[in-house]
């Protein structure tokens, strides 16, 4: 039974460059679905080190190229549609509890990289913060709907 199985802990980065855009990445494994860069954290490490570390890990953007914004004031958490419980993260996870963190791209787009060990994305683009909500699968959309909608008064002060 799924409400027997824990929330997987998981870091999510919002990347804004300096028109307020947000990096997205096209999966590999899932064409059409759009998302931001986020990953599982690791035994020993903080939220925000993990954050830097997905990014890197699915952009090539380093820490260097990036100054912290903001931090999502809550996990966000979302369970996973019955057809994937037991097929992703080994069948351990019912879904994920979140934290998100807003990260200001200081460097050029030739500074992402998304061919990577284990490549996350096909392609990626800037998207407005509309496109990130209507371009994410349906089950994280309320995931992402909550992060925008926090960060979404540092992201209008862009300019």
């Amino acid at each position: 039974m799924s409400n027997d199985l824990p929330y997987r802990a998981c870091a999510g980065v919002v990347l804004a460059n300096s028109a307020g855009l947000i990096f997205t990445g096209e999966r590999v494994d899932t064409p059409g679905a759009w998302q931001m860069p986020q990953g599982g954290i690791d035994a020993g490490e903080t939220p925000e080190a993990a954050a830097l570390r997905e990014l890197t890990e699915e952009t090539g953007v380093s820490a260097d190229l990036v100054d912290v914004w903001a931090e999502h004031p809550e996990w966000v958490l979302y369970d996973l549609p019955p057809h994937l419980i037991g097929k992703l993260w080994k069948g351990r996870y019912r879904g994920q509890t979140q934290k998100w963190y807003l990260l200001r791209f200081r460097g050029r787009d030739d500074d992402i990289d998304i061919v990577q060990k284990h490549q996350e994305f096909a392609r990626w683009r800037w998207s407005t913060p509309d496109e990130v909500i209507r371009d994410i699968v349906p089950f994280k959309q309320d995931v992402y709907k909550a992060v925008i909608a926090a960060f979404r008064p540092v992201l209008e002060g862009v300019s």
